[in-house]
């Protein structure tokens, strides 16, 4: 494996420590805080433990990669995930333990630990984080927020503004998130650098009943600087509240063959 594609897949998959003004603050209508919405958007993915089953198809001007991938969750602080697809990344593995994760590289045998400053770069050379895969960071634990309206407000929609409680590398200085009102599942989040720009943003679609919770199965993700190219995560399956073996999170199973 060249050093470029280990430095892009280096790793894969938000519990309360708001800030006073997340308990405070209500919707004046709905009576909703933003403390509830962002908890649910948080824990959509996951609940007391889940197993996944999803597509992720990375589209350029040039080329089209689709990425088949399994992940395993107990919480909000252990995940294992594991590359089924294509064949010449099947069998790369990622477990995150709290604020430590791990990755295993099958054709060079080798498990590399992954730093903090890697969070935010590319994984797969997908325009996902390293960080959105794996949900190091959370809404709730490392970002306070309020509810605001913009000028052009569509109707029916909750609008969230979030800033990082703390200068870490990993978060980013703000985010929008735009929640349907009638189902309290997120429609968009758009995310902005230091600088106050638009970096990228991810559209949620195709509402289905899986794992008997309703959930958006389909992410788009688009990033500014990167016109005519997306990438698209399509959940193929998910059970919640499952039993899952406390070895599926152990770092010898990152090299286990399957």
């Amino acid at each position: 494996m060249k050093v470029k594609t280990a430095h892009f897949i280096l790793l894969l998959s938000f519990i309360f420590s708001p800030a006073f003004s997340f308990a405070l603050e209500k919707n004046e209508v709905s009576g909703i805080t933003p403390l509830e919405l962002l908890k649910k958007i948080d824990e959509l993915y996951r609940s007391d433990s889940s197993y996944g089953e999803m597509e992720m198809e990375v589209v350029t001007p040039n080329w089209t990669r689709t990425i088949g991938i399994k992940s395993w969750t107990r919480g909000m602080k252990k995940t294992f995930m594991y590359i089924t697809a294509p064949q010449k990344d099947e069998g790369i593995t990622t477990l995150r333990l709290n604020n430590k994760m791990w990755n295993y590289f099958p054709k060079i045998n080798k498990v590399m630990r992954v730093p903090p400053s890697m969070m935010m770069g590319s994984w797969m050379g997908s325009d996902f984080t390293n960080d959105d895969l794996v949900k190091e960071s959370t809404f709730l634990d490392d970002y306070t927020g309020e509810f605001f309206t913009p000028k052009e407000a569509l109707e029916g929609i909750y609008y969230i503004r979030l800033k990082p409680k703390k200068a870490v590398v990993s978060l980013w200085a703000k985010i929008e998130i735009l929640i349907n009102k009638k189902n309290n599942l997120p429609v968009k989040q758009i995310y902005f650098d230091e600088k106050g720009r638009i970096a990228r943003s991810m559209e949620f679609t195709d509402i289905k009943n899986l794992g008997g919770k309703f959930i958006p199965a389909t992410l788009f993700m688009k990033v500014a600087s990167k016109p005519g190219r997306k990438t698209v995560v399509k959940y193929k399956k998910i059970e919640f509240d499952i039993k899952i073996p406390e070895s599926i999170f152990s770092i010898r199973n990152l090299q286990k063959k399957r």
